[in-house]
Formats: C-alpha cells, sequence, structure tokens
C-alpha cells in the first residue's frame, strides 16, 4: 500500500496520523463561459485542540470587469471523513470527492451549494522510479514538513451546481486537482496554476517554497508545463534552477532553466481573499489566493522562443 500511495498520493495518505497533521484536498472547478469558478477544499485537520473535518468553498464570479470573491469554511466531525481503500474516494458528510465525480450537499449559514459534476479525460503527470510524484526523490522521505500532489494538470467537466438557488452549469468547463498533506504550510512560498491558455493542450502548475530540512532551509522548486502532450518539468530534484526572480504586491515574474531549456513565467493577480492553512495540523493561518489571475508564459531552446501564450482563471498565492 506504501508504494501505491506513493504514486498514487490522491489516496488519503494521513490513516496512521493521529495528531498534528492535515491533509486537503483541492478541486479547481472553472465553468465554461469563465464567469464562475469554484475551487472546493476538502480536507481534515487532526490534533488535541480542534480535530475535525472540512470543506473551503471558494468561489470567484465574474461579470464584466468586475470580479467578486467570497469563501466559506464549512466544518464537519471528523467522524464524518471516511476515504476509498481500493480506489480513490473521499467523502465529508453527505459530500463525495472522487477522480471521476464530485457530489456536493452543502449547506451554511451563508450559503448553499448542491449538485453533481462528472470529471473525464484526466491529465496525470510523469512518473517513475526516481520520481515517483510531483516531488520526485522528496517523495521518498517520511519526514518532511509538508507534502504535495498533483493528481490531474487539465481535465474537461459535465453537470451542473445550484448555488444559493441559481443554476450553474459547469458543461464543457475544464478542471484541476491537486493536495497537500503533513504538518504546515512553507513559510513563505509563491504557487501558480492555469490550464486556460489560447492552446487549450497547454496547463502549467508552478510552486516556490521555502522548505525545512535537516535544519535548514533550502528553496524548493516545482514547475511542470504541458503542451502538446509533451510534460517540460523545471525541479530541483531534476537540476531545475530558478536564475530570476521578482516578487512585488500581486505581481510575480521568474526564469526557469534546465539543461536547453528555459521558462519564463509572469503572473499576475488583481483580486485575492483569505483562506484557512494549516500550522501543526490546526487550520489557524491565513493565506491569499486568487482565481482570476493571468500568466505570461515563454518556453526557449537554446535561447530560441519555441512557445508563447497567456493563461487566464489563474490560482494564484504568494506569501512572503
Amino acid at each position: 500500500m506504501y508504494l501505491k500511495k506513493l504514486k498514487h498520493p490522491e489516496y488519503f495518505q494521513g490513516n496512521k496520523k493521529k495528531k498534528n497533521y492535515f491533509e486537503g484536498w483541492y478541486y479547481k472547478l472553472v465553468n465554461k463561459n469563465g464567469d464562475h469558478t469554484i475551487a472546493l477544499i476538502p480536507g481534515i485537520s487532526l490534533n488535541l485542540k480542534d480535530p475535525h473535518a472540512f470543506i473551503q468553498v471558494f468561489i470567484s464570479n465574474t461579470v464584466g470587469q468586475k470580479t467578486k470573491l467570497s469563501s466559506y469554511y464549512v466544518r464537519f466531525n471528523k467522524e464524518d471523513f471516511s476515504y476509498g481503500y481500493d480506489e480513490f474516494y473521499v467523502k465529508i458528510g453527505p459530500n463525495y470527492f472522487s477522480k471521476d465525480k464530485v457530489s456536493l450537499d452543502l449547506k451554511h449559514e451563508k450559503f448553499s451549494l448542491f449538485g453533481i459534476l462528472s470529471l473525464h479525460d484526466l491529465t496525470p503527470i510523469q512518473t517513475s522510479i526516481v520520481s515517483p510524484n510531483i516531488m520526485g526523490s522528496f517523495g521518498y522521505l517520511g519526514f518532511m514538513e509538508c507534502y504535495h500532489g498533483v493528481i490531474s494538470m487539465d481535465h474537461h467537466l459535465d453537470g451542473s451546481f445550484k448555488l444559493n438557488g441559481e443554476i450553474i452549469s459547469f458543461d464543457h468547463g475544464k478542471g484541476y486537482i491537486e493536495k497537500d498533506w503533513g504538518r504546515s504550510f512553507p513559510r513563505a512560498y509563491v504557487w501558480l496554476q492555469s490550464n486556460h491558455f489560447k492552446d487549450s493542450t497547454t496547463s502549467l502548475m508552478f510552486s516556490y517554497a521555502d522548505i525545512p530540512f535537516l535544519g535548514f532551509y533550502f528553496k524548493g522548486l516545482i514547475a511542470n508545463l504541458i503542451f502538446q502532450g509533451k510534460e517540460y518539468r523545471f525541479a530541483t530534484y531534476n537540476g531545475g534552477k530558478v536564475i530570476k526572480e521578482e516578487v512585488k504586491d500581486k505581481k510575480v515574474i521568474y526564469m526557469l532553466k534546465r539543461r536547453s531549456y528555459k521558462l519564463f513565467i509572469e503572473a499576475s493577480s488583481t483580486t485575492e481573499i483569505s483562506l484557512a492553512s494549516p500550522r501543526n495540523g490546526m487550520m489557524i493561518e491565513q493565506i491569499k489566493e486568487g482565481l482570476s489571475g493571468k500568466i505570461s508564459i515563454k518556453l526557449f531552446y537554446k535561447d530560441q522562443l519555441i512557445y508563447e501564450d497567456l493563461g487566464q482563471h489563474a490560482g494564484i498565492e504568494i506569501m512572503k
């Protein structure tokens, strides 16, 4: 089961954890028109003070040039959390999450969200013995503060949600799934994601974080670009490097290099909102995230530009 969960991080990793532990899945859902984006974060917080399961709901609604963000944190008893052993699924109360289905029956004092979506044509990342998941060889280590998994870089959606009485169709929409687990989020990091580029085959995720390791910190890079069916990965564990970094208010610029390839990334966000994040397994910290950002990319091979594009509906977190 260890190797299975290592290669398939979507499975619940914390079955032996009792305290100072969190695990959360991140489902990003964008409808065809791009005016509604919903991020769902089902998870569990295991600690001595306040153990519970939860579903965070992050909603972005764009009308004209204005984008409205709202977020909600729905608590459940930890006993309401269950998961699959032989196949991946997570249930929190009547709510169900898997790789091919999301079913919601959520009532909160400030909002309601019901409905079923189907997920299909998922795009997993490339793996190997040396690199069993997006963390590469670091995935084998059992003492990291936070682990990261990418389940699908891009997939299609069908179905609808009823949000506060309004039906929102997600037919022919697009989705993305990743997850985190461990004790705490990194003390500082930048995270970017989009699969809404002009070239519909393109998807990008990027993470650059301060990673605690054996008593000191190092900068950990993971960037994964898929274009026309080919994967370009720039990561600390495969020789990828950041050769340029500019971090400003709601804007970042990076130049990455690995062998003969370079990847230029410029991302900006105009609106953001607070979400709960973990520290020692307790959901007591706050991060800022936007769902309507833009990401410009340029891919070079031997200093020759081979691809450039602009991504919309980008998830952006800048925690510095």
